[in-house]
C-alpha cells in the first residue's frame, strides 16, 4: 500500500511539473530574427510599431492591450487616442520605455531592438510580407497574447479571400493588371503581397516577380506591356495620361483605371488581417471597369 501511495505521489508531482513547464512556455515563439521570445503570462500592456501587427492584435480581440502605437497605425478608429511612439524605422525609445509595456511588437527592419531589450523589455520582431506570413505571424501573436481561437480568426480571413475570388467571372481571369504602389513609379510585382492577392483572384500581373516585390519601373515598361487594367494605390503626382506614351495604352483609352483612396490603399498594401477587404476592393475594380457582373 505504501508503494502505491508513493507511486501516486510521484504521478502527482510529475503532473504538477508538466503543468509548470507548459505554463512557462505558453507564450513562446521564435521571431523573424530567429530569436526566442517567451512570456510567462499573457501581457497586459503592448506597444506595436507596425500597422499590420497593430491590426493583427485587434483582429485577435486584444486591441484593449495596446498602450502605444507607431505614427502610421490608423485602424481601427479606437486607436486614435493612443500615444504615438515614432515610426517603425525610427521609434521613440524613451517614449516606449515610459509606457512600461510587457511586450513590444516591431518589424525586423526597425531600429532600437537591441537597445529596448537591454532596457529589460521583451521584443518580438515580426514582419509579414506574404500571405503565408500573415497566417504565421497572426498565429505567433496569438500565441504571445494567449488567444485560444487565433486559428479560427485566420480561417475566417482566408475564407473571405476565397469568397472574393469566387466573384471574379471566368471571362475576367485573363485580365492583365498593373498595380502602381506610388508614382515613382514603384509597382507591385507577382512576388509581392499585392501580387499574391491578384494571383488568388485569377488575374495576370504584368510585372514579373523576378524584378523584386516592389520594383521601380521605367514608365516605358508599362507602355510596352499595355495592361488591360491599372490599379493605383497612391495618387500620382501627374495624371497618368500625361506620362509619355501612356495616353495610347488600352487601359487609359477605355478608362479602365481604379484610383484608390488612402484608406483603401492601406487595406491593399498592408500584409495583415484586412487582406480580404483588399481582395474585395480589387474585385470591385475588376467588375466596375470591365462592365461585368458577379456570377
Amino acid at each position: 500500500m505504501s508503494l502505491l501511495r508513493a507511486g501516486h505521489k510521484l504521478l502527482l508531482c510529475a503532473a504538477a511539473w508538466l503543468c509548470v513547464c507548459l505554463a512557462a512556455t505558453a507564450g513562446q515563439i521564435t521571431d523573424d530574427r530567429g530569436a526566442r521570445v517567451a512570456l510567462p503570462k499573457a501581457p497586459k500592456r503592448v506597444v506595436s510599431l507596425l500597422p499590420s501587427l497593430t491590426e493583427m492584435v485587434c483582429a485577435l480581440g486584444r486591441c484593449g492591450l495596446l498602450v502605444g502605437v507607431d505614427r502610421y497605425s490608423n485602424f481601427p478608429a479606437s486607436l486614435q487616442g493612443l500615444p504615438r511612439v515614432g515610426g517603425g524605422i525610427d521609434p521613440n525609445l524613451e517614449a516606449i520605455v515610459a509606457l512600461k509595456p510587457d511586450l513590444v511588437l516591431m518589424a525586423t527592419s526597425a531600429q532600437g531592438i537591441e537597445r529596448l531589450q537591454a532596457l529589460g523589455l521583451t521584443v518580438a520582431a515580426l514582419e509579414p510580407k506574404t500571405h503565408a506570413d500573415v497566417q504565421r505571424v497572426l498565429l505567433q501573436i496569438g500565441e504571445l497574447l494567449q488567444v485560444k481561437d487565433a486559428r479560427r480568426v485566420w480561417r475566417d480571413i482566408d475564407d473571405q479571400v476565397l469568397a472574393a475570388a469566387s466573384q471574379v467571372p471566368v471571362n475576367l481571369r485573363a485580365t492583365r493588371v498593373y498595380f502602381e504602389v506610388n508614382s515613382a513609379p514603384y509597382a507591385a510585382s507577382e512576388s509581392s503581397f499585392i501580387g499574391e492577392t491578384l494571383q488568388r483572384l485569377g488575374v495576370n500581373n504584368i510585372v514579373p516577380g523576378t524584378m523584386g516585390p516592389f520594383p521601380k519601373l521605367n514608365p516605358e515598361f508599362v507602355v510596352r506591356a499595355n495592361p488591360d487594367l491599372i490599379m493605383v494605390g497612391d495618387r500620382p503626382d501627374v495624371r497618368l495620361e500625361q506620362r509619355p506614351g501612356w495616353s495610347g495604352m488600352r487601359a487609359l483609352r477605355e478608362q479602365r483605371v481604379c484610383d484608390f483612396t488612402q484608406e483603401e490603399s492601406d487595406m491593399l498594401v498592408r500584409a495583415g488581417p484586412r487582406m480580404a477587404e483588399g481582395a474585395r476592393l480589387m474585385v470591385k475594380c475588376l467588375l466596375d471597369k470591365a462592365g461585368a457582373k458577379a456570377p
